[in-house]
């Protein structure tokens, strides 16, 4: 099935909004992103064992996604600004109890449930629902894509950097400044001031509580789908961004290229959440979907089984870039099509939830199967599985709005 574009008779993209967002997004996908660089210094610092370290991330992951609909709810009907100023706060004092964590308990809290929450309250199902309720509808998988792009760039900009101010400072102080950094986050947010769907619902929404949306979403087969297979995603990059450096290093891959690799990951994360947004607009959104998840487990198993080598990690982390979060574009316009965007922030976050089971799965996994099996194999080959379930899972999705022809007022 294909989309056709309508662009020519759109009115223009609402920049500042949209540039408010996208710094947003870059500002908070970037500590989370540069987490596994923290792992071992902290580790060697510490005592703890990749198990410990590991946990607090899946924590941090499963908060984040138990946070992302109600934050979403809350920014859905009073605002985005709100949400995001609170998000500052949260996020600023998770990354510094994380960074005075002297027993693992402090750590779990902290760079855990804080930091997860902190993400939650920043993340897409705010900036992508404020951009939804401002652009028309043939626009918001090109508008999602912007802001997906952003999160990509957070990678780039903060992998550098984090590594950087571990060095010079060191992982505890490398922390705190991160935390300081987030409480520039209100500022840019002001853009976002009143946006909630209260004053941008259309005439043709269906008004509903939040539990009669949830009802009708449950309720529909292609939502049900579309939340089954977004876990896999979750599982496949969180792994990653945990894990991927202290992997190299057990390969006996330099350093540098731990660095290099979480950065490239980000810089063409950018061009393929661009790409997908343009994608998304023309064509099938579920076939796009399935096709990326295949393309994942070919990469992953092109990766283990060929020889592993500086170059082959360079050109894994490319590949991988391209397809990291180009599901988020196509995932969150799904949602919009299907129920629109009156309860979008809370429903698009219900849909992450699932992204941050998966997460917490693939975080918590890769360090428990490794303290037992010393390598992360088995995660792996089971992300291949899982990546090949989410192309069956999104082929069958229909790309059509909920009928709501029963509930609608009579003429």
């Amino acid at each position: 099935m294909s989309v056709k574009s309508t662009a020519s008779a759109s009115p223009p993209l609402p920049w500042l909004i949209i540039i408010s967002g996208c710094l947003i997004a870059l500002l908070s996908f970037g500590p989370r992103s540069a987490m596994g660089f923290f792992q071992l210094p902290m580790l060697a610092d510490t005592g703890w064992d990749r198990t410990t370290f590991g946990l607090a991330m899946a924590i941090q992951n499963l908060f984040w996604g138990i946070g992302q609909p109600i934050f979403g709810a809350i920014a859905d009907k009073y605002g985005s600004w709100r949400v995001l100023a609170l998000s500052a706060l949260i996020y600023s004092a998770g990354l510094l109890m994380m960074a005075n964590a002297d027993s693992p308990v402090w750590l779990h809290i902290g760079g855990g449930v804080l930091v997860g929450l902190g993400i939650a309250s920043a993340s897409f199902g705010v900036i992508l629902a404020a951009f939804a309720r401002n652009v028309a509808p043939e626009q918001r998988s090109l508008a999602f894509g912007f802001g997906t792009a952003a999160g990509s760039a957070g990678m780039f900009v903060f992998a550098p950097l984090s590594q950087g101010l571990i060095d010079a400072l060191g992982w505890s102080d490398a922390l705190v400044w991160l935390g300081i950094m987030m409480l520039i986050i209100p500022v840019i947010a002001i853009p976002l001031r009143g946006n909630s769907s209260s004053g941008s619902q259309k005439q043709t929404d269906i008004e509903q509580t939040i539990g009669e949306a949830l009802r009708e979403a449950f309720g529909h087969r292609s939502f049900v789908l579309l939340v089954s297979g977004f876990f896999v995603c979750g599982f496949q990059v969180a792994f990653i961004t945990a894990h991927f450096p202290a992997y190299l290093g057990d390969i006996n891959i330099p350093a540098t290229y731990a660095v290099l690799s979480i950065a490239l990951i980000g810089f063409f994360n950018i061009i393929g959440s661009l790409a997908s947004g343009v994608i998304g607009q023309r064509h099938s959104k579920p076939v796009f979907l399935s096709l990326i998840y295949i393309g994942r487990s070919i990469a992953v198993t092109a990766f283990l089984l060929l020889p592993q080598t500086p170059t082959s990690v360079v050109v894994f982390a490319i590949v991988m870039g391209l397809l990291w979060l180009s599901t988020v574009p196509p995932t969150n316009a799904l949602v919009a099509i299907m129920f629109g965007t009156r309860h979008l922030g809370m429903l698009g976050g219900v849909v992450f939830f699932s992204h941050q089971v998966g997460s917490f799965l693939g975080v918590w996994l890769g360090g428990y199967l490794y303290d037992i099996f010393g390598s992360y194999d088995p995660v792996w080959w089971l992300g291949v599985a899982l990546g090949l379930f989410a192309a069956v899972v999104h082929w069958p999705i229909r790309e059509q709005a909920v009928d709501r022809s029963a509930l609608a007022p009579a003429e």
